[in-house]
């Protein structure tokens, strides 16, 4: 097989004289980056492995806020950064897999290798594959400190699932080669594009002891099959990921919620489905005292009704994602509010609230959902000024309340204010 260019570049930047070069490089800037590369290639640097070098100090850099500083120890490409899981959730992931009893895990396009890094710290031994031969150097550079763990460049379903192996797979969602104005390749929607295909996931889960398979934030709750548990992943209120898990435990749909805590292990919280839910509200007479918005984990998993019964509340309507209750309850899923007035969604009634009780140099924030409605639009048509000078800020969410649309000014609820509750 011919080396592959870009691949052979990877290497050479994770050993010997490049990865030296790498380490050495200073904080990425992009108004310095022209200036160092002429500078790094007069010095007598490889032309190609500068340009490399800075490539990766780049990525390293637009990594960082999802990866934390581990970035620095790693290779990294620019598909393979946009689908890269959080460590976070990588090693919560690799801990539950860990716990099924296996003891060999399959990571079958494995991409930069980060996941097959949490489950070679959990001490399992990995043999990850990864088709694109670029990527796969990136892996195998990221690999090096685990001799449990080896990465083969081929097609994922090239290797043989044992019934005592595990296996992960992360089915790609984006078409090869056709890129964004941003240099980014195109993101499918929906399991129709997935690659391996979803049957073809479901025949490894068959054949394993326990499967698990990333899948986008959006999947339907509809769409899970009756043997698999789903759970819908977020962290610090970002929506991550669906993952679907046979072989380790009973089949059922959860939120999980996370939240990091700066020098160790993030806190992880699960929602499972209530028994007997309540009905949201049936007349917005209803609404109660207190507003809650969802995390979207719970509102993804579809499990926003059985968040409700958890803080004896009720939906405002389905679907919006937002509960009312009479008090509020300490929960990582919601983020809770002081409901001040409840007015018909009409531009010239707000905007008339607005002036008798708000400060016009005020800021005013619109939260929108469940209703149609041009968010910007609504906000010319309020007269609101481009930018607030001062004042108290008015909170206005724009949704469905038993069927009718309203505009609730709402008050910021510090948590130290809400009532606590174990969960």
């Amino acid at each position: 097989m011919t080396p592959d260019p870009a691949a052979d570049l990877l290497r050479r930047l994770a050993e010997g004289p490049g990865a030296r070069l790498l380490d050495a490089l200073p904080p990425y800037d992009e108004q310095d980056a022209l200036a160092l590369l002429a500078r790094l290639r007069a010095d007598g640097h490889d032309p190609e492995l500068v340009s490399a070098a800075l490539t990766q100090s780049r990525l390293r850099t637009r990594g960082r806020p999802r990866l934390g500083p581990g970035v620095e120890d790693l290779l990294l490409t620019q598909d393979g950064l946009e689908q890269a899981t959080r460590p976070a959730v990588a090693t919560r992931r690799a801990a539950r897999l860990a716990r099924t009893g296996v003891r060999h895990v399959l990571d079958l396009g494995c991409g930069l290798g980060l996941d097959a890094i949490a489950f070679a710290r959990e001490g399992l031994e990995v043999t990850a594959v990864e088709r694109d031969p670029v990527v796969a150097a990136a892996a195998r550079a990221n690999l090096a400190p685990w001799p449990g763990a080896r990465v083969l460049t081929g097609e994922a379903l090239s290797q043989p699932v044992e019934a005592g192996d595990g296996a992960f797979l992360d089915p790609a969602r984006r078409v090869p080669g056709v890129a964004d104005v941003h240099g980014r390749t195109r993101r499918v929607r929906g399991l129709e594009g997935l690659s391996p295909t979803f049957d073809q996931v479901r025949d490894v889960a068959r054949r394993a002891r326990a499967t698990v398979a990333k899948l986008g934030p959006s999947f339907d709750p509809d769409d899970v099959p009756a043997d698999a548990d789903a759970e819908w992943v977020s962290l610090d209120g970002d929506l991550l990921e669906c993952a679907l898990w046979w072989g380790a435990g009973p089949p059922r749909r959860r939120a999980v919620v996370g939240r990091s805590r700066p020098g160790v292990a993030a806190v992880w919280d699960e929602l499972v489905e209530a028994p007997d839910p309540p009905e949201a509200l049936s007349d917005a007479a209803g609404l109660l005292g207190h507003l809650a918005e969802v995390d979207d984990a719970v509102r993804a998993a579809g499990l926003t009704a059985s968040l409700a019964s958890a803080v004896d509340g009720r939906q405002t309507a389905p679907g919006t994602g937002y509960v009312t209750a009479a008090a509020p309850v300490d929960h990582p899923a919601l983020r809770w509010f002081v409901v001040r007035e409840v007015l018909p969604l009409r531009a010239a009634v707000v905007r008339a609230w607005l002036r008798e009780h708000h400060d016009p140099a005020g800021p005013v924030t619109l939260k929108k959902s469940g209703v149609r409605l041009d968010p910007d639009g609504f906000r010319r048509d309020l007269r609101l000024p481009r930018r607030a000078r001062g004042g108290e800020e008015v909170v206005l969410v724009l949704t469905t309340v038993a069927g009718s649309a309203r505009a609730l000014v709402v008050e910021r609820l510090a948590p130290s204010s809400r009532s606590a509750v174990e969960h």
